[in-house]
This record gives structure tokens, sequence and C-alpha cells, in this order.
């Protein structure tokens, strides 16, 4: 039986880092939300329950969180680019989006957010 591309999807990732470029955001750090989607071709996984045949989620959101706590960003846009490289680096990777949101960054508004997508050529 053919098998569509798996979807992986890592949603609410909470974490705390530097974002953005004015005195007090680059003092104190922030909480952003992230979300990645990333599509990988699962046919050998679905047909062998081999481990080694599977995109391993886990190994990549660990590169996310020790990039993000350990990072510093001035731009949304830098920190979104820096996650979709991670999340696209395997050679299985069909498509990857990643969005973060910067929770209360403007007065108003629940949150800001930013998305990027990357497909395979």
């Amino acid at each position: 039986m053919p098998v569509s591309n798996a979807v992986i999807r890592i949603s609410n990732l909470r974490l705390r880092t530097y974002i953005g470029f004015n005195p007090e955001e680059m003092a104190k750090q922030q909480d952003v939300v992230i979300n990645v989607e990333i599509q990988y071709p699962a046919y050998k996984a679905t047909e062998s329950d081999d481990v080694s045949k599977a995109l391993n989620y886990k190994v990549i959101t660990k590169r996310m969180i020790q990039h993000v706590e350990e990072g510093r960003f001035l731009l949304l846009e830098k920190l979104v680019g820096d996650l979709l490289e991670i999340a696209h680096e395997h050679d299985w990777t069909e498509m990857a989006r990643v969005t973060v949101d910067k929770p209360h960054a403007l007065r108003f508004a629940d949150s800001v957010s930013l998305t990027l997508e990357w497909q395979k050529g």
C-alpha cells in the first residue's frame, strides 16, 4: 500500500531567549513559542518498524532547544530562519515549516508570529 509523506508536528515548544533590539529586550530573556512541521517519506519506517528508518524528531527538538536557549537574536526572522535550517537538515526532509510566536510583543495583541517554509528542490 502506498504511503504518503509523514507529517511530524512539534507543537507549542515554549522556550526563553534574548530576542529583540530594544535595550530592555537585549537585557532580559523573553518567552517564545515554537511550532514546527516536517514532512518526510515514511514508507520505510511503516514497512519495517525499524527506528533507524524514521526521522528522529527528538534529536531535531534538542538541537532547536539548545540553539534558542544559547542564542541572542535581534530579529524574529533570524531566529525562525535558524530553526528552519535545523528542521530541514536531514536528507529525507521534503518540507519544513517553522512558526515562532513572541507573546506580548505588542501591547494589545496576544503575540506576534513569523512563519518560514522550505521545500526540497
